[in-house]
């Protein structure tokens, strides 16, 4: 017997970005956002389907597009269709399932002279851990040579859920990781707010560098370089689990949504050195459970947050850029996974000038994806990718 779809939607939820939920958690409908004042209409666009937990698109410059499946493999968009054969698989060395799984892809800046990208996943072996690696292309342009995997950098998870997964390239042609807070709920071991642990972060690496026995280095200019005890690849701290993040590629400012525990969601600008407040602060209130007086003080506050009526699991997105929607031009683009809205907002590097509601998707929104025009992808953790195209007139 077919799995009812509200039934189902909850099977999803459950199964990825668990954050200790019960069904009194569930959105609601009748708290929805204000509609959108001076934002277009959108619509979604199907593009491919049949795929096995998308959870990210992303392009190399060249045309194709490039889909991460949650259980290991890559595949290729390309002249309209998804080719059959993986661009990457990593199966072998994969544990999937939850909130683990291949997480993140990032082509390098000059991926077109050196064939270089680099990835994210979890892998059991040793114990739970996150994996940054390197592969190369090999002598197909639409296969990768899955024996040319260098590791970069390996961070153990205490427990199996926060464990971030996008990694990024810069402006600055650095490589930034985000990693969550190891797991479990209230940060049990603190990790947020500790500088001498790789979890809870926003990481920077220098991916064409070796030293200090590492197979990376760091950039000179890395905030905590030199100070004793703290770790040196540090660029933000006190996040819970920034699951999506991407870069203005006109501004430069770096957009990122922390996945929350049980109250608020929130959507930072992560700048140098700052402390973004967990496990100590939510969103913009004091972590309930924690210490619901809190000195808020020394915390960077998000851009925007919003209560668990909205939705139960932010899903980072792109300021859009692309030249389809021209009204659109400039907004940040994000959206939930529990209730697949999909919201628009304006920051001028100060606050935020205007938010609203673009689309009810009625997705599990998983990620969303930017291809070589700047052009945004809608990705449903269902199996499918969508265009986000101007809506029609009525």
């Amino acid at each position: 017997m077919p799995t009812p779809p509200k039934r189902r939607a909850w099977i999803i939820v459950l199964s990825f970005l668990s954050l200790f939920l019960s069904c009194n958690d569930a959105p609601s409908a009748s708290k929805s956002p204000s509609p959108a004042s001076g934002f277009p209409e959108i619509r979604l666009e199907s593009m491919a389907k049949g795929l096995s937990q998308p959870l990210g698109l992303f392009h190399a410059g060249d045309g194709r597009l490039f889909i991460v499946e949650q259980g290991g493999t890559i595949r290729i968009w390309q002249n309209g269709a998804l080719l059959e054969k993986p661009f990457l698989d990593i199966q072998d060395r994969v544990t999937s399932g939850g909130e683990k799984g291949l997480l993140g892809l990032a082509f390098h800046p000059k991926f077109s002279e050196n064939r270089r990208f680099f990835v994210n996943y979890t892998s059991p072996t040793g114990g739970l851990h996150t994996v940054i690696s390197e592969f190369k292309v090999g002598d197909l342009p639409n296969e990768a040579d899955k024996n040319s995997e260098r590791i970069l950098l390996t961070i153990p998870q205490p427990f199996a859920n926060h464990n971030g997964g996008d990694i990024v390239f810069g402006p600055d042609g650095f490589l930034y990781i985000g990693t969550g807070d190891g797991g479990s709920g209230n940060d049990p071991q603190g990790n947020g707010q500790s500088l001498s642990t790789l979890l809870g972060k926003m990481l920077r690496i220098d991916v064409d560098q070796k030293a200090g026995g590492k197979e990376y280095g760091i950039p000179a200019d890395n905030p905590f370089l030199g100070r004793e005890n703290v770790l040196p690849e540090i660029w933000a701290y006190g996040l819970r689990n920034p699951w999506r993040f991407s870069f203005d590629g006109t501004t430069g400012l770096l957009y990122a949504g922390d996945v929350g525990q049980s109250a608020r969601e929130e959507v930072d600008v992560i700048r140098k050195g700052r402390n973004y407040g967990w496990n100590i602060m939510e969103g913009t209130i004091c972590t309930p459970g924690v210490n619901p007086t809190c000195d808020k003080s020394p915390f960077e506050p998000p851009i925007i947050d919003y209560p668990r009526s909205d939705g139960i699991t932010v899903i980072g997105g792109y300021v859009y850029r692309g030249k389809a929607i021209p009204n659109l031009s400039g907004a940040y683009l994000y959206g939930d996974f529990g209730s697949g809205r999909v919201w628009a907002l304006r920051y001028d590097g100060k606050a935020v000038a205007a938010q609203g509601l673009l689309l009810e998707s009625g997705k599990s929104i998983s990620s969303f994806g930017e291809d070589a025009q700047r052009e945004l992808y809608l990705i449903d953790y269902g199996g499918e990718v969508f265009k986000i195209v101007p809506g029609a007139k009525k």
